[in-house]
């Protein structure tokens, strides 16, 4: 809304300084500022109204270290998340822009659904909450709403240089004298396409249009639907892998707000003509403006950080966690980045694949020999380390920094092909 008002006020008044808005740079750091001081500020007082309310967190009994003192601290924060992020982008971005309007939903889609398993956990008692089936009906609401829009918005363009035909266009320029000159400018126009990146290979595009090999309109149906089946699987993953990866103390706000980085320069590079032309990557039109919810998003988080981080004063609960998960996958998917989930978020992968062979294990061992065995004492992987008596902060650090590295290795990828 800021950013609209200011382009109005731009093009009908000569106001010295308007035209800084403009640049996703200054827009993007008014977004970390703004995203910072609503979390620092809103949060302090929702964390004292959900104590006056007494709505705290009910512990189970697990039999780990100092889990217990974490009985009654107050739950569903992951609100301070979403407003922090959702005002700056609702200020700075430009909300004429399609990418912008996908975040928006997207965070405020599965947060919602976040907030409805929370309430049932904290309001109705039930300790199970929200029920698996309306989970998954709310995921793949979401990833039906992604994939439609990715496929058929007009807003949604590439341009690979490889496949797109250059257009020409004569520009006119008038000088203060009256003079007229002409110059003939080259350019890229977008195409629509279902194209996305591979990571390591040369001239790395992959079509999901190739899975069907045919040009027919039926062709093009069928493309749509498994976009969306994947759009769905990358959702439901990712959002699933931040919900399991929030179980100690700043855990999963310190990992996610790395990842949130990464997705925020990448954005930058994807929308910038000249960076990704440099960078042999496609260029997709208007994407850029991601950098700004990406900035909004890591202020957000680190926002948070402030009251979560061990020990913590608040939860993020399901309504944070979700939401950051859905956020992370419409992201990458908005930016044709999906494939590059499993190096940028391996944390949230191991953390999964770690509660996937626990189960598998413990089911194959009871049904062979009449026991349930255990492949790790316990999952998720941070509570394995936990039960060794590991000290909590110690995990949460040691598991940032392999974050880190992860993050790293998936923005060299951008050179390693």
């Amino acid at each position: 809304m800021l950013y609209s008002l200011v382009k109005y006020l731009e093009q009908h008044f000569d106001i010295p300084g308007l035209g800084m808005f403009q640049y996703l740079s200054f827009r993007s750091v008014g977004a970390i500022i703004i995203a910072l001081l609503i979390g620092s500020i809103f949060g302090a007082r929702l964390i004292r109204a959900l104590r006056r309310k007494q709505i705290g967190e009910d512990i189970r009994d697990l039999g780990l270290e100092g889990q217990m003192e974490k009985k009654g601290t107050p739950t569903m924060g992951g609100i301070i998340i979403i407003i922090s992020v959702l005002i700056p982008i609702l200020l700075l971005g430009d909300l004429s822009n399609i990418y912008v309007w996908l975040m928006i939903i997207s965070t405020i889609w599965l947060g919602a659904l976040g907030f409805a398993d929370d309430y049932i956990k904290v309001f109705r008692k039930n300790k199970n909450g929200l029920k698996g089936k309306f989970k998954i009906v709310g995921q793949v609401g979401l990833g039906v709403i992604v994939g439609t829009v990715m496929c058929f918005s007009e807003q949604v363009v590439v341009v690979d240089k490889n496949t797109t035909a250059k257009t020409t266009e004569v520009v006119e320029n008038v000088a203060p004298d009256g003079t007229v000159t002409k110059t003939v400018e080259e350019y890229y126009v977008g195409e629509k396409s279902t194209k996305t990146t591979i990571p390591f290979v040369k001239n790395n595009e992959l079509d999901y249009h190739w899975f069907i090999p045919s040009d027919t309109p039926l062709g093009d149906k069928l493309t749509w639907v498994l976009y969306i089946l994947v759009a769905i699987f990358i959702i439901t993953a990712v959002s699933n892998g931040s919900n399991l990866t929030d179980g100690l103390d700043g855990l999963n706000t310190g990992v996610s707000a790395i990842v949130a980085v990464v997705l925020s320069i990448l954005a930058y590079l994807s929308g910038h003509v000249i960076y990704a032309d440099y960078l042999n990557i496609m260029y997709i039109p208007g994407s850029g403006e991601l950098a700004v919810f990406g900035a909004a998003f890591v202020g957000a988080l680190i926002g948070f950080l402030w009251y979560n981080c061990y020990p913590a004063q608040v939860f993020m609960g399901d309504t944070g966690s979700l939401a950051i998960g859905g956020i992370i996958a419409v992201f990458a998917l908005a930016i044709r980045k999906e494939l590059l989930l499993p190096i940028l978020c391996g944390v949230y992968l191991v953390e999964v694949v770690s509660v996937m062979m626990q189960t598998f294990y413990f089911k194959y061992t009871r049904k062979k020999y009449g026991e349930g065995r255990r492949l790790l004492r316990m999952a998720p992987l941070h509570h394995h380390y936990q039960k060794s008596n590991t000290p909590e902060n110690r995990i949460v650090v040691r598991f940032w920094i392999i974050q880190i590295l992860l993050a790293a290795f998936a923005l060299v990828t951008l050179k390693i092909r």
